[in-house]
């Protein structure tokens, strides 16, 4: 997998989670009772968010046609290409 492969992936990522940081703002206003569940989770995608934002600086950093197992190992490259699936199929912000 090449580096510009991967960036776009790490797009799509972070497009989602900010659509789900929304939701799940929105959410908080919906019954006092739920409210900081909602909150939290907020906080802890804005984290992710921030991951990933930070992962994407380093990336365009990088030529596009580099063999991203050159930058990250094949086994760091496997986890990340698993938490984008997980991450594709979470659909946080329907919750």
């Amino acid at each position: 997998m090449k580096v510009g492969e991967l960036l776009e992936l790490v797009e799509e990522a972070i497009g989602d989670i900010k659509v789900a940081i929304v939701a799940n703002q929105m959410r908080s206003f919906e019954s006092p009772y739920t409210s900081l569940e909602f909150t939290q989770r907020a906080v802890e995608l804005q984290e992710d968010l921030n991951e990933l934002v930070r992962l994407r600086d380093r990336l365009l950093a990088l030529d596009p046609e580099t063999d991203a197992e050159e930058v990250f190992g094949q086994d760091d490259l496997e986890k990340l290409l698993e938490y984008f699936k997980l991450l594709r199929e979470s659909k946080s912000h329907l919750y």
